[in-house]
């Protein structure tokens, strides 16, 4: 009973803090639930910018591209003059221009301007268009989504299916020559150009950078290689960044340069490809010394001779300069010729000087 007591008694304080507790997160619940999610901009009238755009032809193909490149410069402004209740927005555009490449043609300039109305919750041109012309109809407007969309969803530009890659992504502005917070998107997609460059098979990737406040683009740049059956082709490239605005564009942090760690793999493939080159020139070298020895071929018919030591060696002790001739001299004796009396050796029978017998 007074375990029974004892449990009662706990049960009992513990009710009043497991209410309490209930009640703070219903109210963290409904708070929750009371604040709005990130509602997408509307335009105002008297939004607008101006963009600066760069378009190439390079990296020519074939009997007909090779070594041909082409350089396009634009210079255009988007304004948003009325927003109608229906979400319509009537707009007006205009840019210029010039167009020159390197075979010595004549540049060519032009210009382009007109109204047009899209509607900024479809975000299709709803009539006219800013001089967009090949991509049939209906088409989406190619410089405004809904910047409250998460990271990995899907939207179009023009007739190209994006997707948000980064919602925070810091895009370089060449205009401004610093970082802005960005929407980082990308689609690709190909299709059939024929146009005064040709018909070609065109595959494309299109990155896009918006203003995460606005939804409207900061810039994008669009790659873009077309190829034939006959070997000819090229890569388009076009660049655009917004040179104005009239919605400010918040600042960001210069993205990290390479660490150690991605520096590490670099390195480590280097070190292994100079490692292989070595081993190359060390068996070449090897090689070449191996083919230079002369080869020997071994008679196994021969049978091994078996040892013998050297004969001693005589040893010769006497001089090898020739022995000195010796000179005996004789004494004889001498006596007189009886004739002439001239001195005469015994040993002669006659004087030498008168011929007389010496006997």
């Amino acid at each position: 009973m007074f375990t029974d007591t004892v449990a009662e008694v706990s049960a009992a304080k513990m009710r009043p803090k497991l209410f309490a507790l209930l009640i703070v997160i219903t109210s963290l619940s409904l708070l929750v639930s009371a604040i709005p999610a990130h509602a997408n901009y509307v335009p105002k009238q008297g939004d607008y910018f101006a963009y600066h755009e760069t378009a190439d032809v390079d990296n020519g193909q074939g009997s007909i591209y090779t070594g041909y490149t082409d350089h396009t410069v634009i210079d255009g402004t988007e304004k948003m003059n009325t927003v109608y209740g229906n979400g319509t927005v009537a707009s007006h555009y205009n840019y210029a221009w010039t167009w020159n490449d390197n075979q010595g043609s004549p540049t060519q300039t032009e210009s382009s301007a007109g109204n047009f109305t899209w509607s900024s919750k479809t975000f299709y041109y709803v009539q006219g268009n800013d001089n967009q012309t090949g991509y049939g109809s209906p088409l989406h407007v190619w410089y405004y989504m809904n910047s409250s969309q998460p990271i990995g969803a899907t939207f179009y530009f023009l007739n190209t299916q994006m997707s948000i890659l980064d919602k925070n992504y810091s895009y370089q502005l060449p205009s401004q020559n610093r970082y802005v917070q960005s929407i980082y998107a990308q689609g690709k997609s190909s299709y059939y150009r024929n146009d005064t460059y040709g018909k070609f098979t065109a595959s494309y990737t299109w990155s896009t950078y918006s203003d995460p406040s606005t939804g409207y683009v900061i810039g994008y740049t669009w790659v873009e290689q077309d190829s034939d059956s006959s070997g000819n082709g090229f890569t388009y490239t076009e660049n655009l960044y917004v040179t104005a605005t009239s919605y400010s564009l918040a600042t960001a942090a210069a993205p990290p340069g390479p660490g150690l760690s991605s520096l590490l793999y670099p390195i480590i493939v280097f070190a292994v490809i100079l490692f292989i080159i070595i081993i190359i020139i060390i068996a070449a070298v090897i090689a070449r010394r191996r083919r230079g020895l002369p080869q020997h071929a071994y008679d196994y018919s021969r049978q091994p001779t078996p040892y013998a030591p050297p004969a001693p060696q005589t040893i010769n002790l006497e001089p090898k300069q020739p022995p000195a001739q010796q000179v005996v001299i004789k004494e004889v004796a001498k006596v007189k010729c009886k004739y002439c009396g001239a001195l005469v050796d015994t040993t002669a029978l006659v004087c030498p000087v008168c011929g007389g017998p010496t006997t």
